[in-house]
This record gives C-alpha cells, structure tokens and sequence, in this order.
C-alpha cells in the first residue's frame, strides 16, 4: 500500500527556507535592517562584522514582531510565535539574544520579560554569557538559574521585598526547567506576569522532557490575576480567546514564543503541546533542487530531514568490540589528532575508557561527564579549547548544544541509537562555516542500520574508512599492560 502522508499544517508545510551555506552567504551587520546602533557597535566591538543567514532572517523578524513597543504586535495585533530549525553552529543564540535586548532597550521599570529556558547548566550559562555581553552598559538585568548557587541566593537574584511590595531585579531570566518551576512555585514575589517572550531553546529536546510540566507552569504564571495592587489591572492579560469589546479596551502584553533547534519535530501533535500562536517557520533543513541534463529541475528525494555543517566530513569504520579501543588509541597517536571530542552511549563507558587511555599513556585526556561538578567541567572545558588536552571523552547529556572552540575532530566511539543523537554529535564540529571531520566507530552488526538510520534522513554520503588489523597489532602489548593495570586499580 502507498504510504500515507502525515498531514502537515501550513506554516511547517511551507516555511521561510534561509540559506544553508554560510560562508557564501555572509551579510554585513549594517545590511540588516533595523539594529539599533548601540547594538551595532557592540557586535562590532565583539570582531562581528556580518551575520550568519539565519540570523539575518530572524532578528528583523523578532524586530518587527515587536515593532509598537512591547505591548502589542504589529497594527495592534498579536504577534505571530516564531519556529527556528537550523543545523548546530549556525548561529541561532544571536538571532534571539540581539532583538530581545533590543526591545527591552527602553523598558523603564524591571520586570521579567524574557525567559530562556535551556536543557542543561552548561548551555544555560552558555546563553547568559552572550546576553551579559549584549545587555552590559544598558542598565538590563541578566539572571541565570541553573541551581548552581544555592536555592535562598537565587531567590536573592531574583526578588527583593521593599515596603511597597516585591520588585523583580531581572528583566532576562536564563533557566534550566527544574530550577523554574521550583521558583515559579516557591519563590514570593517572583512574577511572570511581564512576560513578553519565551524562548525555549533545543526545543525538541525540551519537548520530548517536559519534566515537572514547567511549559504549562510557566503559561499558567504569565496569565495570573496580579492581586497586590489595582494599578497592574491595566496590564491585566486574558488567556487568548475571541476577540470581543471588552477584551479590546486595555492593551495587553502578549506572549511570543521562540523555538529554537537543530532538529526542530515535524510531529505536528508534539507542536501541538506547545500551544503555539499562527507560528513562521524559519528553516534552512531543506533539499537542494539537481538540475538534470535536459535543463528541467527534480526535486532530489524532497524527505531529507536534517542538514549537517558545510564543512564535515563523516566517515564510519567498521569494527568488533575488542578492536575499538585500539582504534581510538590509532587515530590519537598516529593520526596526530588534536582537540578530539569521542563519545560514549553512557557515563560509566566514559569513565572506563578514560581511565583506560589515561593508563595507556601518550595522549592528554580528560572526561566531560555528569559525574563531575560543574566548576571542574568548566575547567577541562577551557584547557580543551587552550589545546592542553587533546582528548576529551564525553556523553551525550553534557555535550548538547554546547559551542566548544576549535573541535577538530568527533568520534563516535559508540553508535548513537538514534539520528538526532548522531546529528547533535557531529555537530560540535564543522561549526560557523568551519571544517571538521567525524569518524563513527560501527560494530559489524549495526552497520546495516546505522547506514540505513543516515540514508533514511537524507545524509548518503558518509564513506567506510577501513584500518587493517595488522596497523593496530603494535599497540597490542601496551594496551593489554593497560588493561591489567587498570584491572589492579579498579579492585
């Protein structure tokens, strides 16, 4: 039987298509329009001297979004929500950070009116760096909560009490889920009644991990009745419905949701959870039209679902269990690799062949897991990017969305299960129009699905890279004393 097609609504059916290609495609920061000079002058303080395509795209879009002030969208109506998929080191943190501070440029009394709200610590701190970068000398408040300081000194951030009630001391919180959903429910004072976007950033990831249900929180927030003084009723917002007279009368904030990610669901029903409002999508995962020898265009295979970096190279070797270490020790030593990044399926494999190589001896490395508190994980995360270690052997939890400098190389030490993982991974490299190169190690069984996994999302061309046993056989009697020697000091 003839597939069906799932049923996709207009706006993912039909979407903005940015450009791909980044290095060809560069726009002076003056060509786009509507920056506002101050900002202009901060990027270029910052050696930005043009924008990324996506970027280009989306900060006017969000400009205009807000153009009559932050009250009200454009002629007074609601503005649209905005959908970005575009692939990893494309430049989508600048594309939200620019016109939010933008728009809060002239805000005059502190309330919170932008929430980030991330997967993880790192990326979290990750975005607040960019804002604290682009808000500094404007008198707006950047506020990161991740649970990195204690609960009672976030609270400390977050609210003060004077005589006449609380008053926010952030305009621009950045979050992780759990931390929110802890303040919305326990912090006095702390209100989101201001709200005036939400950007949730990884967006697929966040959806498929509503944990604690802190969308919904944070809806529920935006739209409480403030009881404290009767002067907020002017402001008062209702949750959207019809249009009627009496909701006309006073001006009301809306809420905008951004979503950013590099592998954005086309699952209209996950979207669907996300109550988003006559949403655009900006997307630059698309396939190119081939032109065939009579001159007439073909759509070529019109499935293609995600676009990898420009500049990557991916290439899979083919391997039993017992061969992959010695492979990972080859490619290190011989293949004189530097700033490496080798991911494993869990935290207990990363452990394991860390402390294997490090016992191996010959190669700087270090691990980039959970199990380690976040001040060390930011250290090794900056001697990694000095070049003081050339190996670092990570999870997927802690490496997501995160834009390491100068990564060379991924190695997919163990098979991602799935092809959002694979996409997330390679990614780390090849970013902001750079090259980089990534090796997949593949058990002989999985070979067949791991190349049926890249064919089904449109990425085809990916090479074998064979390694004859007998290249490895010199590393043999080294790695076996490793082995024992580890054995000796995990007993």
């Amino acid at each position: 039987p003839p597939q069906v097609q799932p049923f996709l609504p207009q706006w993912l059916a039909q979407p903005k298509l940015v450009q791909k290609r980044i290095k060809e495609n560069l726009i002076p920061i003056g060509d786009v329009p509507g920056i506002h000079p101050k900002l202009l002058k901060k990027l270029q303080m910052n050696g930005i001297e043009s924008f990324f395509p996506v970027q280009a795209e989306v900060i006017p879009a969000v400009l205009q979004s807000a153009s009559n002030g932050y009250l009200m969208g454009q002629g007074g109506y609601r503005p649209k929500d905005i959908c970005v998929s575009a692939p990893t080191g494309s430049g989508k943190t600048l594309s939200f950070v620019i016109p939010i501070v933008q728009v809060l440029l002239d805000r005059v009394v502190c309330q919170v009116r932008a929430l980030v709200v991330l997967p993880t610590k790192e990326l979290a701190q990750q975005v607040s760096k960019v804002f604290n970068i682009y808000t500094d000398g404007t008198g707006l408040k950047v506020v990161l909560i991740t649970g990195q300081k204690s609960f009672a000194k976030e609270q400390e951030m977050l609210v003060q009490k004077k005589v006449t009630g609380y008053c926010s001391l952030a305009d621009i919180i950045v979050a992780t889920p759990g931390r929110l959903a802890d303040h919305i429910s326990k912090t006095p004072g702390f209100s989101l009644t201001h709200l005036r976007f939400l950007i949730i950033d990884e967006a697929d990831r966040m959806i498929d991990d509503m944990h604690q249900n802190w969308l919904n929180q944070v809806v529920k927030a935006a739209f409480q009745v403030e009881n404290d003084s009767g002067s907020n009723m002017l402001f008062q917002r209702t949750k959207p419905g019809p249009l009627t007279a009496a909701s006309c009368c006073y001006p009301q904030v809306p809420l905008q949701k951004l979503l950013f990610s590099a592998t954005l669901t086309q699952d209209p029903e996950k979207l669907q959870q996300l109550g988003l409002f006559q949403p655009r999508l900006f997307t630059s995962v698309y396939s190119e039209k081939k032109k065939l020898r009579d001159g007439t265009e073909t759509e070529q295979d019109t499935e293609e679902k995600y676009t990898l970096p420009e500049g990557l190279s991916q290439c899979y070797v083919p391997c039993d269990l017992n061969s992959k270490p010695l492979l990972l020790l080859h490619f290190m030593l011989t293949m004189k690799f530097t700033r490496v990044l080798c991911f494993t399926n869990s935290r207990e494999a990363s452990h394991r062949l860390f402390l294997l190589v490090q016992a191996f001896g010959g190669i700087t490395v270090a691990e980039f897991s959970s199990r380690l508190p976040p001040n060390e994980r930011q250290r090794t995360m900056k001697e990694f990017e000095q070049g003081k270690i050339q190996l670092l052997i990570s999870t997927d939890a802690t490496a997501r969305g995160i834009d390491i400098k100068g990564v060379n190389c991924v190695i997919n030490y163990d098979t991602p299960q799935f092809i959002r993982t694979y996409i997330h991974r390679v990614g780390r490299t090849a970013r902001a129009g750079k090259v980089g190169l990534a090796f997949s190690m593949v058990l002989r069984i999985q070979e067949r699905r791991f190349l049926r996994m890249l064919k089904d999302a449109g990425i085809p061309d990916i090479k074998q890279h064979l390694v004859k046993g007998k290249l490895l056989k010199p590393l043999v009697q080294q790695y076996e004393e490793a082995l024992s020697k580890l054995e000796k000091t995990v007993k």
